[in-house]
């Protein structure tokens, strides 16, 4: 005969099997999606950076990169905004059309800064990002208010580089760099939990449903991935001799 102990333990130990089921399945696509748009970008990159006719196309005035910077938020805004009507595979497709687009952007970054400085920064970004996100995976710690300030900080450091484009302070520069690391850093522990949370209340059999989740999630932490490594390369990095 089953005692209550005995249906408590079956049920909690049922309880956890499913949970540990979905967050496998979510992040599993969350990680992959994300790691195809950074490989994408990279791949942009150095392709444009390699190429005399791509920069002469790109960088030989403000226009194109305008161009481009416009359409990679037209494709973000649309992503969010259109989500729950397009198909999954729809989505991963503008995903990886941003992930492109951004890697036009950042191939300035191959052009500008020596290999050294962008292999330290890249492998000191993959580091910081891996703790701040099995962090956000396995704290018990409510982080909706970190967020919420997290935010606003954001929100901040967009009004202080609009600032330092007049001021053109290094040292202002400077603070700025350091105060982007931290926020992206917290920004990915947060966004972690809120993919956890979410992959603790969605049905992972509805593959459209966990697409979905899966797709908005890797934007999410591949935007943070991006902007900790554009701050550390700014903070740690050595500009190429002219």
């Amino acid at each position: 005969m089953t005692t209550k102990l005995e249906k408590a333990i079956s049920y909690y130990s049922t309880a956890t099997d499913t949970y540990a089921d979905n967050l496998n399945v979510v992040f599993r696509k969350v990680y992959q999606y994300m790691a195809l748009g950074l490989i994408l970008t990279a791949i942009t990159a150095y392709y444009v950076a390699s190429s005399r006719a791509a920069i002469n196309l790109f960088f030989s005035s403000s226009a194109p990169l305008l161009i481009v910077a416009v359409v990679e938020i037209v494709l973000v805004l649309a992503l969010r905004v259109m989500l729950e009507k397009i198909s999954t595979t729809t989505a991963l497709i503008m995903f990886c059309a941003y992930s492109i687009l951004n890697g036009i952007l950042c191939a300035s970054i191959l052009l500008v800064y020596t290999q050294e400085s962008i292999y330290t920064a890249f492998f000191t970004t993959a580091a910081m990002f891996t703790a701040m996100s099995v962090y956000g995976l396995f704290t018990q710690r409510d982080l909706a208010n970190m967020g919420s300030i997290l935010r606003m900080a954001l929100f901040g450091l967009l009004a202080a580089l609009i600032i330092n484009l007049f001021m053109g302070s290094a040292a202002f520069d400077y603070v700025i760099s350091i105060a982007g690391v931290i926020i992206f850093a917290g920004l990915t522990a947060y966004d972690t939990a809120t993919i956890r949370s979410l992959a603790m209340e969605i049905d992972t059999n509805n593959e459209t449903l966990t697409g979905r989740v899966a797709i908005v999630g890797a934007l999410e932490l591949y935007l943070d991935f991006i902007n900790m490594f554009i701050y550390l390369l700014r903070i740690m990095g050595r500009m190429k001799d002219r």
